[in-house]
């Protein structure tokens, strides 16, 4: 897989966490403009083939949220507004006024935060995989995987994790791409791990869904049972004029499962905002 020409930086919050992040440049005057945030525990490699059909139509920027990645990874109360003003930071960094904001799982949360919070930057919200809140017992539930992690290792979860991530046919076909998933997983600080599972159980942004006025995509596997059908189908409910495209015989990553059909809806969603 060849990678567009890219921009690879950092750039230090005004806490003085550092993010890290790549700017894949303009490729025509004009062209729109399209951040990139991953799930939990990944980080932006997740958008890598999504990326590549992308950047020829559009700049992108992708980056690994705190606690993830290449970014630091110093543990405080992470929340989906905390990162949502940590993304209104970076693209104050690299001069962009506004953008549309494509989400999946926990980045779909931060996206949201980020459209109730600074409405005027979010050109348009692609929302993937995600959901606004997992339900009254969600901060009990999510605890309880970070201390499961704290119990076995990032190891101990792996096997978990890839088949909510994948569907087995995917999983059959595409044991490199596993791999390399898994590789990123594993390799999470553990802190950090726990505080995003926190921002996971505490998140609620339905308040801000009802008054979304930008173009919405919502995306999410068949077979998702992390943000299972439903859930989107409530987003879709809530945000006034928004879409909703369910992908057959896909999981919970459709970004890696199904790179063509996210790259397709996202390509549609840029050319209502633009």
């Amino acid at each position: 897989m060849q990678i567009a020409a890219q921009h690879e930086s950092t750039f230090t919050l005004s806490d003085g966490a550092a993010l890290a992040y790549t700017l894949h440049p303009e490729p025509r005057a004009g062209a729109p403009r399209l951040v990139l945030i991953h799930s939990l525990a990944l980080d932006r490699s997740v958008w890598n083939d999504v990326l590549d059909r992308l950047h020829p139509r559009a700049q992108v920027l992708a980056y690994d949220c705190r606690g993830h990645g290449r970014s630091d990874r110093r543990a405080v109360r992470f929340t989906a507004e905390l990162f949502a003003r940590d993304l209104a930071e970076l693209l104050d960094h690299v001069g962009w006024p506004a953008a549309a904001i494509a989400g999946c799982s926990m980045g779909g949360c931060v996206a949201m935060a980020f459209g109730g919070l600074h409405p005027k930057r979010a050109a348009a919200l692609g929302l993937i995989d995600t959901t606004a809140w997992y339900g009254p017992d969600a901060p009990l539930k999510f605890r309880e995987r970070a201390e499961a992690a704290r119990a076995t290792g990032m190891e101990g979860l792996i096997e978990f994790q890839l088949t909510r991530w994948f569907s087995d046919e995917f999983r059959a076909a595409h044991p490199e791409v596993l791999d390399r998933t898994a590789s990123v997983f594993v390799s999470n600080d553990f802190d950090c791990y726990a505080a995003s599972c926190g921002l996971h159980g505490d998140v609620d942004v339905r308040a801000h869904l009802s008054s979304f006025q930008m173009p919405t995509a919502i995306i999410v596997g068949e077979e998702d049972y992390a943000t299972p059908v439903a859930m989107a189908q409530q987003l879709h409910e809530a945000i006034p004029h928004s879409t909703l495209t369910i992908l057959p015989k896909a999981r919970h990553l459709t970004p890696i499962e199904r790179p063509d059909a996210i790259a397709d809806v996202v390509f549609q969603l840029l050319q209502q905002h633009t």
